[in-house]
């Protein structure tokens, strides 16, 4: 590797290069109780491939998101909000653990799950006296493994538990914990984990959860803080269905629009989790709870190509080039949408870069609690009560399909490698190019950023007897 100063990587990034990756930042403040000794409660609600692009306070146009709008406007809208990975369990997994794809357990959409020894957010929160539920979407362990979410600081959960069951939106079955739970649907020729295309659509799946989901929160003793996980499928495709797979009950409003069926049916599910969020948020408004708790929305990584749908036709990633499976800015960056009343200034926007991973910290000092020592997690709350920027940090993801690649992001610049260790970097200036038009890795003049970016993917790199890469196998 070609020695460098990393004097430009340092002027970028205010820093110690040795530190970057290396622990929690310090909690910041104290927690916020409100009533009594009662800390704030959390609200997550996580959209599945959802674009940046794909909501109307981020320039959409073609697909209406009140809702979600309104919430930005009364909230904190953070513009270089950024999932755990592009894929969907990893994302989770870096969410869940505070733990960037670099060290988090989970790297990849294949069934590795959480181990005992992996601390969640619902884990901490659990023992600090929240009650705790999950509804929809885990992907992190299934029923009987260490991963199951009963076994991960989730008192309640309903859902899937399996990823690939959770493509369906009309599956025979969800789980209740680890019992399942019988649905009206048929599937033909149903695979192991509960994947297929119905043949008869009775109970739309992502409907029943919320319904579920809302019964829960409503019956929260109002004396007790609660962390609530919301993981919709929404608008995930079924892969299992083909072109077939944008499963909705019907397109609403979209229904006279002159689009493909398949672009009515991808708008229609996204404003019915738009309609799902508004019922969250006049939930807790009804409850007396809006102002004691900070309600996140995000999605898990850009939007797809799958199930008939076509990115492309309602700008799902805006201005971002790639979508979901790509690190590029189109399959990184997401909706990220802070709500609390009172305490998030209404109308603001954030434009410096945050990640999945700083949920945890910021949970933690929510209620208030030791975060342990380790993890790449970065406390938001004085960001979210409008006093100042997140502290700076690297940014760094892992991908290990099609060969693999890597990204980290350091200030302005961002650096995308594949495959991992030994592959060609390419490298950005988001500030002027956003859409990452023009690789600037072989300019004369980037060679000391081009290796410095090339050292903190090395350093941010913990090796995985699960996911290896290529050069590790």
């Amino acid at each position: 590797m070609i020695q460098v100063t990393l004097l430009a990587f340092i002027a970028a990034v205010p820093c110690p290069p040795s530190a970057a990756f290396s622990t929690v930042s310090p909690l910041e403040g104290e927690r916020t109780p409100v009533e009594g000794d009662r800390p704030p409660s959390l609200v997550v609600i996580l959209a599945d491939d959802l674009g940046w692009g794909d909501v109307g306070c981020q320039g959409q146009e073609k697909i209406l998101t009140p809702r979600i709008d309104r919430m930005a406007a009364e909230g904190m809208r953070f513009s270089a909000g950024y999932a755990g990975s592009t894929v969907c369990a990893p994302s989770r997994s870096v969410l869940m653990t505070g733990l960037h794809a670099g060290h988090t357990r989970v790297r990849g959409n294949r069934r590795v799950p959480l181990r005992d020894e992996d601390l969640t957010v619902a884990e901490l929160l659990l023992a600090e006296g929240y009650r705790t539920a999950l509804f929809g979407k885990w992907g992190l362990g299934n029923a009987g493994s260490s991963g199951h979410p009963v076994r991960q600081g989730f008192e309640r959960f309903f859902g899937y538990s399996d990823q690939l069951h959770a493509h369906n939106s009309y599956p025979t079955h969800l789980w209740d914990g680890e019992e399942r739970v019988e649905l009206s649907n048929v599937v033909p020729g149903e695979g192991k984990w509960g994947q297929g295309k119905a043949s008869e659509r009775h109970d739309w799946a992502p409907g029943r959860i919320h319904r579920e989901a809302m019964g829960w929160l409503r019956a929260v003793p109002r004396e007790e803080p609660f962390f609530l996980y919301l993981a919709s499928t929404v608008p995930h495709a079924n892969n299992e269905a083909g072109s077939d797979g944008m499963e909705v009950p019907d397109v609403g409003v979209y229904g006279d629009r002159p689009w493909p069926e398949r672009q009515r049916q991808h708008a229609a599910m996204v404003s019915a989790l738009d309609g799902q969020v508004g019922e969250v948020l006049d939930t807790l408004v009804a409850m007396g709870r809006a102002e004691d708790t900070l309600v996140l929305f995000l999605s898990d990584n850009g939007p797809h190509r799958e199930g008939g749908n076509d990115p492309d036709f309602a700008d799902s990633n805006g201005p971002f080039r790639g979508i979901k499976r790509s690190l590029t800015e189109g399959g990184l960056r997401v909706p990220f949408i802070a709500w609390w009343p009172g305490v998030v200034p209404a109308a603001s926007v954030e434009e410096a870069p945050v990640h999945f991973q700083d949920l945890f910290a910021t949970a933690g000092a929510l209620a208030g609690a030791e975060v342990p020592a380790g993890l790449d997690s970065r406390n938001l709350l004085p960001t979210l009560k409008g006093a100042g920027t997140p502290p700076a940090a690297p940014l760094y993801w892992e991908f290990h399909e099609r060969g693999s690649a890597e990204a980290v992001r350091f200030g302005r610049w961002k650096a995308i490698r594949s495959p991992m260790q030994t592959g060609g970097v390419q490298l950005y200036d988001l500030d002027a190019d956003p859409g990452e038009a023009v690789d600037l890795a072989r300019n004369p003049d980037q060679a000391e950023r081009v290796a410095a970016a090339m050292q903190l993917m090395d350093g941010a790199h913990v090796p995985s007897t699960d996911f290896k890469t290529p050069s590790e196998r």
